[in-house]
């Protein structure tokens, strides 16, 4: 078989695998539940590592043996913003902080009297809020601080204390200078408990001989390579490579990204960019996205009404669809209203008006990211529910004026597999 490459994803509800070969064609997946989160109080969201570890060793066991076996490189992405503390062995010191605990307001605050606004730790969920937060309740035995996807390598043979740009982002780290700034001298986090901080798809170590014997592999060294956050590794897995190819992820929300030579940070737009190599994946979210279309209409319905329109064709409506009240890409406007009225007797020309709306909102976002420096996609590779709807993705095609594309791959493992495989991109 040829030579083959893991991309681990911890998310919240599961750990799911993808083996891939050289060229990114998919040979293997595999899935496994995760305990629910715990709330043990108002704003908390915990885990415990060791249902990871868990996890991680059924995923991989539930692999074909012969996939296994050619396995070359592995690397792993987790949830942005989650942090773990443990000491200098490595052993956990208490459950992690999950990405969405929000008990850290207090510690959030006070990051902006001192942080500069495009640093990404302004949230209560940011990593470097939950650490001021750890280290007042005292974590005396603390070595590290470390997130989901570092721990996660360690027990897999990398050193301990390493974690990559992207992870590094929401604790503080500065990716256009690539250290550690100087105002977090200003906190109270001790430097040493810092991971030191390497690229995304860097050469980390190797998968250890327990494990190697475990999941018999014939190849080492197997290699291990620094991964990314979860949503980073689902923007990957769809496949864009070459600057100025996007990606738009429609489910819920809009969420749009594209690749960049240069980064974009706009804080009042929610607009930030991680670092890939030497290029950068800039992107925002819009609250407008599918879950407006569920308000109306159930998966049949838009099916059926879907196949009545006339993609080409103007609906004549000036929709700005949004769930509730409050936009926050490509504008920001936390009191902006919903507007879907009229509404028209004939629901197909209804939903041709919504979905119209939330295609212009697409289009302003990338013209927003434009505008702030980021290129104009050459094309977007999209994902989520209007991925799959076709009459929409003419639409999105017609307002944008560059291909829409559906995705072949949108699961977050396979975008972190394509990390162990080298497949970054042409100038990352």
């Amino acid at each position: 078989m040829n030579t083959l490459f893991l991309g681990i994803d911890l998310g919240t509800s599961g750990v799911r695998a993808c083996v891939i070969d050289a060229t990114g064609t998919v040979h293997a997946q595999s899935a496994v539940p995760l305990p629910a989160s715990s709330h043990p109080c108002a704003g908390c969201s915990e885990q415990r590592p060791d249902d990871w570890w868990q996890a991680v060793l059924e995923v991989v066991d539930a692999l074909p043996a012969d996939c296994r076996r050619a396995l070359a490189g592995i690397a792993v992405d987790g949830t942005s913003g989650t942090l773990l503390l443990v000491d200098r062995d490595g052993e956990p010191l208490g459950p992690a902080w999950m990405y969405d605990d929000r008990r850290a307001r207090a510690q959030a605050e006070r990051l902006a009297e001192i942080a500069p606004p495009q640093a990404a730790v302004h949230s209560p969920t940011s990593a470097l809020a939950k650490l001021l937060h750890r280290l007042e309740d005292g974590a005396g035995q603390a070595a590290h601080a470390l997130h989901q996807a570092d721990w996660i390598a360690h027990r897999l043979g990398a050193p301990l204390g390493l974690s990559d740009e992207n992870n590094s982002l929401k604790l503080g780290y500065d990716p256009v200078t690539r250290r550690w700034p100087d105002w977090l001298t200003q906190t109270s986090v001790p430097a040493r408990l810092l991971p030191r901080v390497v690229p995304v798809g860097q050469a980390i170590g190797e998968l250890t001989p327990a494990l190697r014997d475990r999941w018999d592999c014939e190849r080492p060294p197997v290699h291990l390579l620094a991964g990314t956050t979860d949503s980073n590794a689902a923007t990957l897995a769809t496949g864009i490579r070459d600057i100025g190819e996007a990606s738009t992820a429609l489910g819920s929300t809009l969420v749009l990204k594209v690749l960049s030579e240069r980064p974009v940070f706009a804080p009042e737009y929610g607009v930030y960019s991680h670092r890939l190599g030497d290029c950068w994946l800039v992107g925002g979210a819009s609250n407008s996205g599918g879950a407006v279309l569920r308000q109306f209409f159930d998966e049949d319905s838009l099916s059926a009404l879907s196949e009545r329109i006339d993609p080409q064709a103007d609906s004549g409506l000036d929709y700005y669809p949004l769930p509730a009240p409050g936009e926050r890409f490509p504008v920001n406007d936390p009191a902006r209203l919903p507007r879907i009225a009229p509404r028209p007797a004939d629901d197909v020309r209804f939903l041709h008006g919504l979905l119209e709306g939330i295609a212009r909102i697409e289009r302003e976002g990338y013209r927003r990211l434009h505008a702030l420096g980021a290129p104009w996609p050459s094309r977007v590779l999209t994902s989520g529910g209007g991925a799959v709807n076709a009459t929409w993705r003419a639409i999105r095609e017609r307002l944008l004026g560059v291909p829409v594309l559906a995705a072949d791959c949108t699961e977050a493992a396979c975008g972190t597999a394509r990390i162990a495989a080298g497949l970054l991109g042409s100038g990352a």
